[in-house]
């Protein structure tokens, strides 16, 4: 492995700095900072003393990487990217200590994205250019806009999935995923539609609990959580909403857009409802009653016990 490069007129103070990094002109890096192997930190960009960061980063220039600020191995950052670090900053008044902002492993934030303090961006996340985050991004998560919204979800090499098919059009009962679209009972008339449900026969598993979810706005992502043993039996009863599935290792969108379709999740799948139309109504049929202690609403440790599991 190589020795760091600095360029001649860049200033590293930090004796901490991995072997093949380059730091190039006009960087300025303070004695605290921990830089990792094979890091890329470009012109003009200006590191502080509370900083950390992994192996193979790109830095591009115009960043200021401020105390508190965490990133993890594989992470880039685009031009420009303007980190914060103070919720209410004033002129010579410091906090007792700065929000930590992480930005984990394999995350990607575009050229004049805005970062507000004490943001996490999940593993493998996509901010888009000139993005404003005002709040945490999921894992694999796409986002933009201002403020940034979640506009898809890619997959672990990093390409956004594709966009769903209405469920309506592959509801033949076979599995994508973890998850397994079903075909309900239907019954037409010139009286209306009538969907019939056998609890004990049409669900995968003994429903303990039922409840709905309506009046979510557009902007808002629900689910993001895994249950160590609950199933789910998810109907969009009205409207739409995409749906994703992720068993740890298959990620699999879908669009339930119809009140005939049923969606199964196995335990340990990683859940997430996101862009619910206006008057969507999602139905969520339970393999057991309501358990806090069934949450896994970290997806570091649902990875984690999905590795554990198959050990």
């Amino acid at each position: 492995m190589a020795r760091p490069f600095i360029h001649p007129q860049g200033i590293c103070e930090s004796p901490t700095v991995g072997e093949g990094t380059t730091i190039w002109a006009f960087a300025h890096v303070l004695p605290g900072a921990v830089i990792g192997k094979n890091v890329n930190i470009n012109d003009q960009v200006f590191v502080e003393n509370d900083v950390i960061v992994g192996d193979r980063v790109t830095v591009k220039s115009g960043v200021q990487l401020w105390d508190g600020i965490e990133l993890h191995d594989d992470v880039f950052v685009g031009p420009n990217v303007t980190f914060t670090n103070d919720r209410f900053p004033r002129s010579k008044q410091y906090p007792e200590s700065f929000p930590r902002t992480v930005v984990e492993r394999g995350a990607s934030i575009g050229g004049g994205a805005v970062i507000l303090p004490g943001i996490r961006i999940g593993r493998s996340a996509m901010v888009g250019a000139g993005a404003v985050v005002t709040r945490d991004v999921p894992p694999y998560a796409i986002v933009a806009g201002n403020p940034a919204r979640v506009k898809g979800y890619t997959d672990d090499e990093g390409n956004r999935l594709g966009a769903p098919e209405p469920a309506s059009t592959r509801a033949d009962g076979s599995s994508h995923g973890e998850g397994a679209l079903s075909l309900l009972n239907r019954a037409v008339d010139m009286r209306g539609s009538l969907v019939a449900l056998e609890l004990m026969r049409d669900l995968p598993f003994e429903p303990k609990r039922f409840f709905f979810v309506y009046d979510v706005p557009s902007r808002d992502v629900r689910g993001e959580h895994a249950h160590y043993e609950c199933e789910q039996f998810l109907i969009c009863l009205r409207g739409s909403v995409r749906a994703i599935t992720d068993d740890g290792v298959t990620r699999t969108e879908y669009t339930l857009d119809s009140p005939t379709i049923g969606l199964h999740m196995p335990a340990m799948t990683w859940g997430t409802q996101y862009a619910y139309s206006p008057d969507a109504v999602l139905a969520v049929f339970a393999s057991h009653a309501y358990d806090p202690d069934d949450y896994i609403r970290d997806y570091s440790e649902f990875r984690a016990a999905i590795l554990k599991g198959r050990e």
